[in-house]
């Protein structure tokens, strides 16, 4: 048997040097290398044995005729100048062409010998013109315009690789003269092809280095017979890169270097990862208990017996089907029965979580309503930032994205996440406005001793973590997820890799210690602001405990710890030479932009502003047209903030004196917004912010917060081509996701949000109607 196997590999591989003769010497390159279809015309038996060979069949045929045609007699002279332009084509594509120059350094010993076969195939049939080599030609990738500015995407064209196997769905009328020859619509590749994308990195000196995420790899794309394998493509790859075959390399100085290459196919693994199914399985059960909640609430709605709704909503099921619904009926209608398990099932309830969503009502006097506003606008404004953040991966003018937001113009989007200050700001306000106006709450933990006072605080903790873990677990899994998917059939690398980062800290989202790690470690690393969040709200509720029992104490931490978030800013803004341009303010991260130890700055300034609105009212004397001068002066000063970093070129002490000094002012101005609102006080603007259509948007603000990256990452991942940074374009995008968004917050929120949060307030109620901070 191995023998016999042998035999017919040997027979194999002679048939395929027979065929290479063979069609040389049906297409033969005249004396001086001209190839002309019109010396040999190879019959239909020698057409139908190439077809066969070159898609891995050795079907022979008994009769293979030759008819040399005699009567065409090519001039000399003619013949000299098309082998001259055949010989300049040749040259021409080999230096400008990769996926050409593979087709020239495959041999038998780096590819298979079906693959180097169809290589070699494609090569003859390119030089000849034939419709469909051509069109495996454009299809693959070679450099475009745009180098120097950052233009890395030599993609080619997906759709026309496909096109290659089936003809273009395109219907001309025959009544019309076209130039075109209609073999590019209808001729089809002679074996099955396939599209992939090649990744090399380069360090060529001609292209501007912004050093943010992974800018110098090259992305090319090439439409492939499917016999090859990706492996020895990236070999074949590394040689035509090392013999220095392509003009580019040598204009540019590019020095590329193989990374790794993608089929774009999904792989098993996908299936087979944890996040696969933790996600699966949540939505399972949501489902069920949002089912179990609507069967409950037809039984309380109707009041039937649970004989008779067991009779009806049964009919038509199988046997066991209709035990169970029996049962589970049964356990409805007892009112004494499972009554924990009900109050559960409650909280996902559609129809009132939908409910609770959409209602608007008028603003209480104990509210302060400006609060909706800010936190409304300001989840979209940050949503605008990371439509450019989360698409500068696909951007082939990177330089040019970047300028963009240097202009002074454009300084509302690229200062945007300084607005996760007003999030801090208000978290740290209503912390210390809940917590100090809950008098039955402050005087149970002056009256308790340290381990009923440790309880009352894990209770709390706890009821946050409910309230905000749910819907931020579930987004973590989904990301995985959804990166896995991109890494495998996204034409992009991309630099952020959630499912690896994800794959080994996760633990570190769990306890919402992220942002203690480097910048590059992180998993979803927009949720940085949610573990500062955390870590505050667990700073700030120990505190508030101390203030309890001895308010001396507890204010003399928080000037030291004010005044030490200033001096720490300082002293790491002068040790990282900290200045405004982007390089460095992502190089810097890890330091400064996602630590707490320096985030912490305005959540301290809104709670000192609550303590001051409660304990001493905050009462002052102004004329009216004064305190409007102080809230039009207050918006003033935001916007200035937004906007004092479009000269970033400061030196290192200048740039973090304005960096600390602007986040304080800035926090101070939104502290005022706050503290006016709470009093009944201010203008055209604050009422503005103060209307009840954003109740709505406030209550689905942690959703966007959460979900925007995602969308935006998902939608630009799955494009077919890089993304020219145009502003009206980016504009009608950015409008756009917005849209989606908001949809998929709604989603999000009634099945992981709200139905934990009604489960929290069951919680307090039935634990003696304790308030949460």
């Amino acid at each position: 048997m191995g023998k016999t196997t042998n035999m017919a590999m040997k027979l194999n591989r002679k048939l395929v040097w027979v065929v290479l003769l063979i069609s040389l010497e049906l297409h033969p390159v005249p004396t001086h290398g001209v190839i002309n279809d019109s010396y040999y015309s190879p019959s239909v038996h020698s057409q139908q044995y190439v077809h066969n060979l070159l898609n891995g069949t050795n079907t022979m045929h008994t009769e293979v005729q030759v008819t040399k045609n005699t009567e065409l007699e090519p001039d000399v002279m003619e013949t000299t100048k098309q082998w001259s332009k055949s010989s300049t084509n040749e040259a021409y594509l080999i230096r400008s062409s990769v996926l050409f120059g593979l087709t020239k350094v495959a041999n038998q010993s780096n590819v298979n010998d079906l693959c180097h076969v169809q290589l070699k195939h494609i090569q003859r049939s390119i030089l000849d013109k034939q419709p469909w080599a051509m069109k495996v030609l454009d299809a693959s990738g070679s450099k475009p315009a745009g180098f120097i500015f950052g233009n890395n995407f030599w993609l080619g064209s997906p759709e026309a690789c496909r096109g290659i196997q089936r003809p273009v769905g395109i219907t001309l009328s025959k009544n019309m003269k076209r130039v075109m020859n209609y073999g590019i619509i209808t001729d089809k590749a002679p074996f099955d092809m396939d599209y992939r994308v090649i990744y090399l990195s380069h360090s060529s000196p001609w292209q501007v280095e912004i050093k943010l995420m992974s800018e110098q790899i090259i992305h090319i794309g090439l439409c492939l017979p499917t016999s090859c394998d990706s492996e020895e493509i990236k070999h074949l790859t590394s040689d035509y890169v090392e013999h220095g075959m392509s003009a580019d390399n040598e204009i540019y100085e590019i020095r590329p270097e193989v990374v790794y290459m993608k089929d774009l196919k999904l792989r098993n693994s996908f299936y087979q990862r944890t996040s696969f199914k933790i996600v699966i399985a949540s939505i399972i059960a949501t489902c069920a208990f949002i089912f179990c909640a609507q069967q409950l609430r037809e039984r309380e709605r109707e009041a039937m017996p649970a004989k008779k709704l067991a009779d009806d909503s049964t009919s038509g099921l199988a046997p066991a089907e209709w035990e169970f619904w029996r049962a589970f009926d049964a356990v409805l209608a007892d009112p004494k029965k499972f009554t924990r398990f009900k109050d559960f099932v409650r909280c996902f309830d559609v129809l009132d979580n939908w409910e609770k969503i959409f209602t608007i009502r008028d603003n209480r006097a104990d509210e302060i309503p400006v609060i909706n506003g800010l936190r409304s606008v300001c989840a979209y404004w940050i949503m605008i930032f990371h439509v450019m953040w989360f698409m500068y991966f696909t951007v082939h003018n990177k330089t040019v994205l970047i300028s963009y937001a240097e202009k002074l113009g454009y300084q509302y989007v690229s200062s945007a996440p300084l607005l996760v200050d007003v999030f801090f700001t208000i978290s740290g306000f209503l912390q210390t406005y809940n917590f100090i106006r809950n008098a039955k709450q402050t005087e149970a933990i002056r009256n308790n001793d340290v381990v009923q006072n440790l309880k009352l605080f894990g209770k709390l903790l706890f009821h946050r973590y409910l309230r905000l873990g749910p819907l931020y677990l579930i987004v973590i899994g989904v990301v995985d997820l959804l990166f896995v998917y991109i890494r495998d059939v996204s034409i992009y690398n991309v630099h952020e890799r959630f499912d690896e980062t994800c794959a080994q800290h996760w633990w570190r989202n769990l306890l919402f210690i992220q942002n203690l790690f480097p910048i590059t470690e992180l998993c979803v690393n927009w949720s940085w602001s949610l573990a500062c969040d955390m870590q505050f709200f667990v700073l700030a509720t120990i505190l508030l405990f101390v203030y309890t029992k001895r308010p001396k104490v507890a204010k003399t931490v928080v000037a030291v710890v004010l005044l030490a978030t200033i001096a720490w800013s300082l002293v790491i803004g002068i040790k990282t030479k900290y200045e405004f341009s982007f390089d460095v303010v992502y190089e810097t991260g890890s330091y400064i932009y996602i630590s707490p130890f320096v985030r912490v700055l305005p959540y301290i300034v809104g709670a000192i502003a609550a303590w001051c609105l409660v304990e001493h009212k905050l009462q002052y004397n102004l004329s009216e047209a004064q305190e409007r001068w102080l809230w039009n002066l207050s918006i003033l000063v935001f916007f200035i903030c937004l906007y004092s970093t479009f000269k970033r070129d400061f030196g290192y002490i200048i740039s973090i004196s304005l960096f600390v000094l602007g986040r304080f002012i800035f926090s101070v101005c939104i502290c005022w917004m706050i503290v006016g609102s709470a009093r009944g006080r201010g203008v055209w603007w604050s009422r503005l912010l103060e209307s009840k259509g954003f109740q709505h948007l406030n209550r689905q603000s942690y959703a966007i917060y959460l979900l925007n990256p995602l969308v935006i990452a998902f939608f630009y991942g799955l494009t077919n081509g890089s993304t020219h940074a145009d502003p009206f374009i980016l504009f009608v995008i950015t409008f756009g996701f917005a849209v989606i968004v908001y949809l998929a917050s709604i989603v999000f929120s009634l099945c992981y949000e709200l139905p934990y949060t009604n489960l929290s307030s069951q919680l307090l109620k039935r634990n003696g109607k304790l308030k949460s901070a």
